[in-house]
């Protein structure tokens, strides 16, 4: 069996990003077997015990994670000329106020805290920011199969034949497409249920079936649902809710 970066595996098991690895190592945070890791790049088996110090279980208690209903001409990441970052709308006065979400805002969510997943600046719909580094990888992770759900207005007339190529049968960037779920939402309208994330993937997928996206909307991503938060608006994750 081989050793693997202490980093690399404490990513892999869900522990914490490798960035926060680095972090925790440096600190003295880590244990293996009980023993205290204080040096990067120390490699170890597979089937070591990590486990995390007080200290880092504290930290990573407080982090937070934020919904966004984020409107059309945010960039979900690095601004972008003549463009606002959808960070720029977190703050006291945006928060949904509800009894459901009691917890109220402070500046210190806002550092570190970075979107896990990306919505076009075209895009409207629930937008993930968080300081959490086991829900960035569970969501945007490479072996991520967390559903993402859209509803998407199209333009243009749609055949069986095509419903069914958008469901499976497309290939984008030279390799075929994940199973999807889509269906008629009403007349106009169709739902897509995705587990990968391909750039601008559903309207690259219309044009493939010979249609327009004219209008998207993210409802949901795995078990978190948008629900009734408004446009523009944003609140916290709880503690109760999982992806």
């Amino acid at each position: 069996m081989e050793k693997i970066r202490l980093s690399k595996l404490m990513s892999e098991q869900g522990i914490c990003s490798r960035r926060e690895a680095d972090k925790y190592i440096e600190r003295g945070w880590v244990f293996v077997d009980g023993e205290r890791i204080t040096e990067l790049g120390t490699k170890i088996y597979p089937s070591q015990k990590i486990k995390l110090d007080k200290a880092a279980q504290a930290q990573q208690h407080g982090y937070v994670t934020i919904l966004i209903n984020k409107p059309i001409g945010y960039v979900s990441g690095q601004p972008e000329p003549g463009y606002q970052p959808a960070v720029n709308l977190i703050n006291g006065d945006s928060q949904f106020v509800d009894k459901r979400f009691p917890q109220r805002f402070s500046p210190m969510h806002l550092k570190n805290l970075a979107p896990a997943g990306r919505l076009d600046i075209d895009s409207q719909g629930l937008l993930i920011m968080t300081q959490d580094g086991r829900i960035a990888k569970q969501l945007i992770g490479a072996d991520s199969k967390i559903e993402k759900e859209y509803l998407v207005r199209i333009k243009g007339s749609l055949s069986k034949e095509n419903l069914a190529l958008l469901n499976h049968g497309l290939s984008l960037d030279g390799k075929v497409l994940k199973h999807a779920q889509v269906s008629w939402q009403n007349q106009d309208q169709l739902r897509f249920i995705l587990r990968e994330g391909k750039k601008r993937q559903i309207r690259r997928m219309c044009e493939l079936v010979d249609i327009q996206a004219v209008g998207l909307k993210r409802v949901r991503i795995g078990k978190v649902k948008l629900g009734n938060l408004p446009e523009g608006k944003w609140r916290y994750l709880l503690k109760s809710e999982r992806f």
